[in-house]
């Protein structure tokens, strides 16, 4: 991995400190994301779990945040996946939701059965995000 900053530890404790039934969620869809490619890695940033991609990439301006895929906010009884270049990731499915001006596009999960239910959605539209970057 070019980015030697997976800090699986960190996410870890993070996930440990919530209510234990939030906790599930979260650690449902922190299974679903790694699963998804063996060059996606985890550490906490914006402090929530956050993922990114951990392969080799050309130089970029770190405010592009092309390196990062998604970060889980975890609010009350909810996972709020954001996917800050969530705007240029196909969407068939219509599982990306909103349309900000920044880019960003979100997923919201309530429940282990819901991530459950729409797996391979998500495992698409991280896949389509790993194609589109710039190795």
């Amino acid at each position: 991995m070019a980015k030697d900053i997976n800090d699986s530890k960190s996410v870890t404790e993070f996930i440990e400190k919530l209510e234990p039934k939030h906790g599930l969620l979260i650690e449902k869809i922190r299974k679903v994301v790694l699963a998804t490619d063996k060059e996606i890695a985890e550490q906490i940033k914006w402090n929530s779990p956050s993922f990114f991609y951990a392969g080799e990439m050309k130089a970029f301006n770190a405010k592009e945040y092309k390196r990062d895929i998604l970060v889980i906010n975890t609010r009350k009884e909810q996972a709020l996946l954001v996917f800050p270049t969530g705007d240029i990731i196909p969407n068939p499915t219509g599982i990306l939701e909103g349309d900000y001006t920044d880019g960003r596009r979100m997923i919201t999960f309530k429940t282990i059965e819901e991530v459950e239910k729409k797996e391979k959605d998500l495992q698409q539209v991280i896949k389509s995000w790993l194609i589109l970057v710039d190795k």
